[in-house]
């Protein structure tokens, strides 16, 4: 069983919102409410800047991922968004995701990513440190919070 990606469309969106309000704790500290809508989520996955994508482990969406390869603000690619679905968490595949998105980026030349957690999220925090990322400053998001920026700069092929 491997973890793969789907681009997300218009037409598969809804599970896109099914992964997202399955993670109702992350919804309330991002944004006060446990449940999106279909329209607040359709901004954050179907724009040009941002690529995004399911994860899938064979047949089975498990997770939603979004990412810009270049922010306009840093010059650095950014991971956005990596969300397993509740039912799924626990298991490895938030880490086996991550390691084929760095493989994919690493394959286009790109020698580092960043990420922002919420400063509340404590185990998002957890979870990216054990996966190499390293606290580099705290900045304000666009809504005002709190996010702690990580980055990890990927090791040169031998």
């Amino acid at each position: 069983m491997s973890v793969h990606f789907e681009e997300i469309t218009k037409e598969t969106l809804y599970i896109a919102l099914e992964m997202i309000n399955s993670n109702p704790n992350y919804n309330i500290i991002e944004n006060g409410s446990a449940q999106r809508e279909l329209s607040e989520i359709e901004e954050e996955f179907l724009n040009p800047e941002t690529i995004s994508v399911f994860i899938k482990l064979d047949d089975t969406y498990i997770g939603v991922m979004d990412y810009l390869m270049e922010n306009p603000k840093d010059q650095s690619p950014w991971l956005g968004l990596l969300m397993i679905h509740g039912d799924y968490q626990g298991f490895g595949f938030g880490a086996q995701a991550y390691a084929l998105y760095e493989s994919e980026m690493r394959n286009r030349g790109l020698e580092r990513v960043r990420i922002g957690v919420i400063k509340e999220n404590v185990m998002a925090k957890q979870f990216w440190e054990s996966l190499g990322f390293l606290y580099i400053k705290t900045a304000k998001s666009d809504y005002g919070k709190e996010i702690f920026v990580y980055e990890k700069n990927f090791p040169k092929e031998a």
